[in-house]
């Protein structure tokens, strides 16, 4: 079993940055995944990011290349999405989510997922 545990949400200014953390514990191994994906009020959930544990395989959906940074750390078995330049359009709850193997962006591939933390940014 996975658990995540996601941290780090919180309302910002359009422009500004927030960093979100998740904390990966359970059986996990060099062959995983972990993706970020947020829903926004009335909206389904969309894909943002997603990382192999390797490093490999990085990707990102359109809407947020070139200002979002999906990194981990290894030591503390965390994932971080460094969110730089945010829109009000950016306002959701973020999940962060986990498969075993390959990086994918589609929702329906992951295993595991966290509570959600809230993004507010406002104009």
């Amino acid at each position: 079993q996975v658990q995540l545990v996601e941290s780090g949400g919180g309302s910002v200014q359009a422009g500004g940055s927030l960093r979100l953390s998740c904390a990966v514990s359970g059986r996990t191994n060099s062959n995983f995944a972990t993706g970020w994906f947020r829903q926004a009020p009335g909206k389904e959930r969309e894909f943002v990011a997603t990382r192999w544990w390797s490093g490999y395989s990085i990707d990102y959906a359109d809407s947020v290349k070139g200002r979002f940074t999906i990194s981990r750390d290894n030591a503390k078995n965390t994932v971080y999405l460094q969110m730089n330049s945010l829109k009000p359009e950016d306002t959701a709850v973020y999940y962060c989510a986990a498969k075993h193997y390959l990086a994918s962006r589609r929702e329906y591939d992951y295993d595991y997922w966290g509570q959600g933390t809230q993004v507010t940014v406002s104009s």
